[in-house]
């Protein structure tokens, strides 16, 4: 019976969208995470009668036809990019970016990776890097000896070295943007690739040009919103279990036909 497979890829696509939720709920505390959403089309028609059809010679015609589904399909997972809230943290090595654009970050297989998480520290040898040492693009190193390091909203470093009086700049933070962030790949770390769907990274300086302003000693939350993954999961929920009652029901028939033949 067709509503058996009908109603499966129902429960299918269901359990995804739980997963996608599970997984945003997870994160709600991960420092620059963005939010999935799972999205879903219908799947292939049935055209048992198609509308439009010519029913007589004198030219009447089918208003409306009849179309069997097959059910519904997963097309995506898309990232929902908008700004999460800033939280003040102090640190002077704590970034959050105000707007868009993202940090540039060198992996060690030499490809460049990008994040909104702001959580750098220092190696051993005094220069940026994220939390899993991977350096932050372009390269900056700080002084072992300075002073009150400072990040302006333009992302120009600086510091007060021994022996002088005015700050001392030692590098500039750039940003990337892209024309779909949507299309950026994670790959876990807080991390994301560019693809052919995101286009090339647009670089350029922080508060110039459409690009966001850094807030040093902030870091930007995750963009979950607990209440609506909450209420989106008690729909999933919903929608799985009625698919489950289409599948009992259309047993339910086959058991009566079956039942008919003895």
């Amino acid at each position: 019976m067709r509503a058996l497979h009908t109603a499966a890829t129902g429960m299918m696509a269901q359990e995804l969208n739980v997963q996608v939720i599970s997984n945003n709920i997870a994160n709600m505390r991960t420092t620059g995470y963005k939010r999935q959403r799972a999205e879903f089309q219908d799947l292939l028609y049935e055209h048992v009668s198609r509308v439009g059809t010519q029913t007589s010679n004198q030219g009447n015609q089918l208003p409306a036809g009849i179309e069997l589904g097959s059910g519904v399909k997963t097309v995506g997972t898309p990232r929902l990019m908008t700004q999460g809230t800033l939280v003040q943290t102090g640190k002077d090595y704590d970034v959050a970016i105000r707007g868009e654009g993202f940090f540039k970050i060198l992996l060690p297989d030499g490809r460049t990776a990008y994040t909104r998480d702001g959580s750098f520290e220092l190696d051993s040898q005094g220069r940026l890097v994220t939390a899993q040492g991977n350096l932050v693009q372009p390269a900056i190193t700080i002084p072992q000896n300075a002073q009150s390091v400072a990040i302006s909203a333009q992302g120009q470093v600086s510091a007060t070295l021994p022996g002088q009086t005015t700050p001392t700049t030692l590098g500039q933070i750039e940003l990337s943007m892209f024309v779909n962030k949507a299309g950026l790949q994670g790959i876990g770390d807080n991390l994301y690739l560019e693809t052919p769907a995101s286009g090339a990274p647009q670089n350029g300086t922080p508060n110039v040009d459409g690009f966001g302003n850094l807030q040093q000693g902030n870091l930007e939350q995750a963009n979950v919103e607990a209440v609506s993954e909450i209420s989106d999961l008690i729909a999933a929920q919903r929608a799985y279990e009625m698919n489950a009652k289409v599948i009992s029901a259309a047993d339910q028939m086959l058991q009566s036909t079956s039942q008919l033949m003895r």
